[in-house]
């Protein structure tokens, strides 16, 4: 399929599938004419790359992720190394929630009662 049909089936805009593409999530063939195209399994593989993000991960993790992903949900082969990612992943976001609390406490140090 042609990125114009990927982009319709999957609500990802055309630049957005050529970012996907740059950073080695997703794979295109180049046609005769010179046009991408892409084969039936980009579309889960979008929609995996779209749960992934919204869960938090870069498009750097998710590429080390997405070979143990299935379906469009997606579910995860849990394997060791997957585990530790996820892991640090985690400690990584808990860290900046702490961080944004303790700045968000100090300005509210700046703001009246009440007010």
């Amino acid at each position: 399929m042609l990125i114009g049909e990927l982009a319709r089936r999957t609500g990802v805009s055309p630049r957005l599938l050529r970012y996907y593409e740059d950073q080695g999530l997703i794979g295109a063939r180049r046609g005769a004419n010179g046009y991408r195209t892409y084969d039936e399994g980009a579309v889960t593989t979008v929609r995996q790359i779209r749960a992934l993000l919204a869960a938090g991960l870069s498009t750097e993790v998710i590429r080390t992720v997405l070979p143990c992903a299935e379906g469009e949900e997606p579910q995860l082969e849990l394997c060791p190394e997957l585990v530790a990612t996820l892991h640090r992943e985690l400690a990584a976001m808990d860290e900046a929630i702490a961080s944004m609390r303790r700045t968000r406490a100090a300005l509210a140090g700046y703001v009246p009662p009440g007010g």
